[in-house]
């Protein structure tokens, strides 16, 4: 028995791992999301997939998996993986700035949610109110699992969906206590059993901060000079797993205690170490998930109940997506873009929806085969979340850029224009912004535009290649224009349009070294900086004051390298004057200290 046990194992495993291989890749080649190739290799290996002809062909349980609770283990330890790693890429400071979307919008959009869908049950079906009560919040739920990956922590869209996020993931043991509650058989003691498990909630959660303060930079730094990327993997596992533990023996979620290990780990200087050698193992573990969720699809019962699982999971979909964006409008926490994309990237059910409706089910509130329904529509959510996601960021894409080039410019006529807003030009809106001074940068890239927008930066769509687009600027009352194009060829001919049109312009570009630059000054640029000699000279600084030559020298060196630098540029463009190539420097390092 243990022999055959074993083998099922390993064939579990060969699935995983070949699922991994395969679809990881293939998915990436054709940009779209593993996350569906996951789930579809999960329907494909599971119980109503391959695995139902086991019994005629015997050699298909070596590349099926026969129950989804083979994997499930594996499947939560990703879901735990996942939390941590978000916790890594924030801060008590980031999250205490949130806690007006997680208690606020959180609280809101849950509560509402769980009403309407729970009232709607009611209304049209058999349900008792503390039944349609529970599944109207299990539906309510939105799936961490999925969100984040696909949307993040850093954009306005990945903060606001964390943010309700984690209130659902705080308010899932209140939620199974309410059901318990709820139960037939229930006794007087759900109440007192409840509060016993927030209090010892709280005090294993501040016990964890306060060792996690004290603890985790001695245990990572121990494991920082051992120099092994083994022990320190080891340790960040550790850390994971007895967090979740803790969290998990008081009632409370798992995740929960994943999330605070990452955080108390982002507070350290390890935290970059960490969350690169832990990345691998979330992302298979994530995968072990998937397949589970397209396991626990069922196309024969599918194929018998498509009409009421398309109006289920349509009139959930749609419920949670209007109350989602009108929680964030109402709010003021989101443009109405942005709050269109959270509502469709949160509108599908979650993987914590299987949880609650299990819950109720075993608190006898709900049949087995309401349960089994409900379950099947949570999984076709989860399928198709990622196409949701994609179907609101088009939507709120044509939102953001609906009638951009006849709307009203509230920026002043006196403004500088930032032409081009990829990552040099966004560094350039943020430093006029920050000194208060008024712009308007434009870009072709109608993704990059609306995303901007979405960040609160002033970004209108233009085509600069286009005749005549130049003149729609308001190019004529500007202070000053910026080229920021990694297109050679574009800013040489813009720069000699503007100079012809405007000659008292000052004319800003970005270069790619002194042969470039030199061309931009012969047609007519105010200034052109070479955007590879300062990180070609920063290189070489760092390197010969490691290999120990004073810093004198280094600095007198450096200086002969940009008067050379001007003197090309200066002999090749005929200029009159020196260019302006120096760098800003910092207050040099005392003495004795690293540099």
């Amino acid at each position: 028995m243990s022999i055959e046990t074993e083998a099922s194992s390993l064939s579990n495993a060969l699935v995983v791992l070949g699922a991994a291989g395969i679809v990881i890749p293939a998915f990436a080649r054709f940009r779209i999301t593993p996350v569906i190739g996951f789930i579809l290799v999960g329907l494909l290996v599971g119980p109503s997939g391959l695995g139902a002809l086991v019994g005629d062909y015997p050699w298909l349980r070596h590349i099926t998996i026969r129950s989804p609770e083979d994997i499930a283990l594996f499947g939560e330890f990703g879901i735990i993986l996942l939390l941590f790693s978000i916790g890594l890429e924030l801060s008590f400071r980031r999250l205490w700035q949130l806690r007006k979307l997680v208690f606020g919008v959180g609280a809101a959009e849950l509560l509402i949610s769980g009403a309407i869908l729970g009232g709607l049950l009611y209304m049209i079906g058999t349900l008792s109110p503390p039944a349609a009560f529970g599944l109207g919040i299990a539906l309510a739920l939105s799936s961490t699992a999925l969100v984040l990956p696909i949307a993040g922590t850093k954009s306005a869209v990945g903060q606001a969906s964390f943010s309700m996020l984690l209130f659902e993931d705080l308010a899932i043991v209140p939620i199974i206590f309410v059901l318990g509650a709820f139960a037939p058989s229930a006794g007087g003691d759900n109440a007192e059993l409840l509060l016993t498990t927030l209090w010892q909630g709280a005090l294993v959660v501040a016990a964890l901060a306060i060792g996690g303060w004290f603890l985790l930079p001695r245990i990572f730094a121990q494991a920082a000079r051992a120099k092994d990327p083994e022990l320190f993997l080891a340790a960040s596992l550790l850390v994971v797993i007895v967090a979740a533990l803790a969290t998990a023996t008081v009632g409370l979620s798992p995740i929960v205690g994943a999330l605070l290990a990452g955080l108390m780990i982002a507070e350290t200087e390890y935290h970059g170490e960490v969350e690169a050698i832990t990345a691998p193992f979330k992302g298979l573990a994530l995968g072990v998930f998937l397949i589970s969720v397209g396991m626990g699809l069922n196309l024969k019962t599918i194929a018998g109940q498509w009409p009421a699982l398309v109006a289920a999971v349509v009139g959930v979909v749609a419920i949670k997506a209007i109350v989602t964006a009108t929680m964030l409008r109402f709010s003021g926490s989101a443009s109405r873009g942005t709050a269109a994309e959270v509502g469709l990237l949160m509108a599908s059910p979650s993987e914590t929806t299987l949880i609650v409706l299990a819950t109720a089910f075993q608190a006898q509130l709900i049949s087995r085969q309401t349960a089994e329904f409900w379950q099947l529509v949570t999984a076709i959510g989860l399928t198709i979340t990622p196409l949701l996601a994609r179907i609101g960021h088009d939507i709120a894409r044509r939102i953001e850029m609906s009638n951009v080039e006849a709307e009203a410019d509230d920026t002043p006529p006196k403004r500088t224009v930032v032409i081009g807003f990829g990552r040099v030009g966004r560094i350039v809106a943020e430093l006029l912004r920050e000194h208060q001074r008024p712009y308007i940068a434009v870009d072709a890239d109608i993704d990059a535009v609306a995303q901007a927008r979405r960040d609160g930066f002033i970004v209108r769509y233009a085509d600069v290649a286009r005749p005549g687009s130049l003149d729609k600027l308001g190019i004529e009352g500007a202070d000053a224009v910026v080229l920021t194009m990694d297109d050679p060829v574009q800013q040489l001919r813009m720069t000699r349009q503007l100079r012809r049109k405007h000659p008292d312009l000052p004319i800003i570009s970005r270069a790619r070294g002194a042969d470039h630059a030199a061309a931009l000054y012969q047609a007519g640029a105010t200034d052109a900086v070479p955007e590879t000699l300062e990180s070609s000279l920063q290189l070489a600084e760092a390197v010969l004051i490691d290999l120990g030559v004073a810093m004198g020298p280094v600095i007198a060196s450096i200086h002969d390298v940009r008067a050379k630098m001007r003197h090309d540029i200066m002999t090749k463009s005929h200029l009159d004057r020196e260019p302006r190539i120096r760098r800003v420097r910092s207050t040099p390092a005392p003495a004795g200290e690293e540099s």
